[in-house]
């Protein structure tokens, strides 16, 4: 199930980031510092009740401006986001400046969108300036909350509210062994032409156009008797219709897409290789714990000799190291070259998925490991492994019992993850391993 999201608009300097920070720094349900990861920090999960949504800040999007009479184009970009992304929007406001033309412009946009709107009067620091959020009224969303992000004043109480607008938990309408796949990847890189391509017909609109295809669109498929949802993720909007850097935004729609999947595959265009747009989706992908597949789509367009694959191969390998578990398919969607195989692999990294090891089998591999390379001591202080036990799948996530946590170095943890992958493979997913120390402490 997709989370939630939730969105904070507003005009500059009214402290929407500073209240971004203050909820997910306080309320944190993130994944560590992965090394070799690169995370985009407009986004980051949070959990509140627990209910666990995403906040998107759009302060931290870099826009094209332009001067204008009428409400620059960047708010009117960030606030035309958050009406047709989140599910619930945060309108941030100055409490110390009071109403600004550009609140009311804002507030025009939200308040037509039909989508729920709180409103949150920042830099409310004391008791003394509560008198200041009445006036915050006359911009018709209903009522005011003051909070002061800067203080953390009042938040638990805005959250309170963000969390009665999120929609219902459900449980999934798929079958268990349907496995969900999100076709990710920059506009224009083919994503809509594979799906027609494995589907064998038109059921997506194709065009050139970067940026056409508006809403993912999920597409239920069978092959050898697996059963598929295949959701294709698009970019924002046509070019044509606002004058931004476009691809930037598409990761909205494909955080969204990521929730819901159980495996991603990532498009990548031949003639462009890795970009950075790329890097920030499928990390994103990696920290949720998803099987991923590459797909090297156009492969066609490129002059090859006997070498071009391996070449192409460890291009992306060293571009993004984190995903060198990922399986890589260089294929054509006009072509339909190696098209077919798209099932197969996304069906292998699902069973890597769920692959299950006995503890005794872990014990041996830890045994072996430890006598071929020792836990290395810190500070004169001897780290200890004392067994460890797989606890779940999907991602698979392994619990190494240890004296303590914070003397095993996360090198030493990563040859454990390779010793593990070199045994028993565990293609195209992500392996996770949590130390849990005689006290019961957790690391991840």
């Amino acid at each position: 199930m997709s989370k939630p999201l939730v969105a904070v608009v507003g005009r500059p300097n009214v402290g929407k980031s500073t209240l971004f920070n203050a909820i997910v720094n306080k309320r944190i349900s993130i994944v560590e510092d992965i090394p070799g990861v690169t995370r985009d920090r407009i986004y980051f999960d949070a959990e509140w009740l627990q209910r666990e949504f995403t906040m998107i800040d759009t302060g931290g999007i870099e826009f094209v401006t332009a001067e204008s009479h009428e409400i620059p184009k960047m708010m009117r970009f960030q606030a035309q986001l958050a009406i047709e992304e989140a599910d619930v929007i945060l309108f941030v406001v100055d409490g110390k400046q009071g109403i600004t033309i550009a609140d009311e412009e804002v507030a025009n946009l939200l308040r037509a969108s039909g989508k729920p709107v709180i409103l949150v009067v920042n830099k409310i620091d004391s008791i003394n300036q509560e008198a200041n959020i009445y006036e915050f009224y006359n911009l018709g969303i209903g009522d005011p909350i003051g909070v002061s992000a800067k203080n953390l004043m009042n938040l638990g109480d805005l959250l309170d509210d963000v969390v009665k607008h999120f929609p219902p938990q459900s449980a999934s309408e798929e079958d268990e062994d349907t496995i969900h796949v999100a076709l990710i990847g920059r506009p224009n890189v083919g994503k809509s032409s594979l799906t027609n391509a494995l589907l064998g017909q038109e059921r997506v609109i194709v065009s050139d156009v970067a940026g056409t295809t508006r809403d993912s669109i999920d597409t239920h498929w069978s092959h050898d008797g697996q059963d598929f949802v295949l959701i294709d993720t698009a970019g924002m909007r046509r070019k044509s219709r606002i004058d931004v850097p476009v691809e930037r935004y598409s990761i909205v729609r494909s955080l969204r897409a990521i929730d819901r999947s159980d495996i991603v595959v990532l498009v990548l265009d031949a003639t462009d290789g890795v970009t950075e747009q790329d890097k920030k989706i499928v990390g994103y992908a990696h920290e949720s714990g998803k099987g991923l597949v590459i797909v090297v789509n156009k492969w066609d367009l490129i002059e090859k000799d006997d070498k071009t694959t391996l070449r192409f191969t460890e291009d992306i390998y060293d571009e993004m190291a984190f995903l060198r578990y990922a399986p890589i398919l260089f294929a054509s969607a006009l072509t339909k070259q190696r098209v077919h195989r798209l099932a197969e692999l996304i069906k292998y990294v699902s069973e890597q998925q769920h692959m299950r090891i006995s503890t005794s089998v872990l014990n041996q591999l830890l045994s072996d490991a430890q006598t071929v390379n020792p836990v290395p001591s810190r500070g004169g202080r001897i780290p200890k492994i004392y067994y460890m036990t797989q606890a779940s799948v999907k991602p698979p996530t392994f619990i190494l019992f240890v004296n303590e946590p914070e003397l095993i170095h996360f090198s030493y943890v990563r040859f454990l993850e390779n010793r593990l992958r070199e045994s028993f493979g565990f293609e195209g997913t992500p392996i996770r391993l949590v130390l849990r120390g005689k006290k019961g402490t957790d690391e991840e």
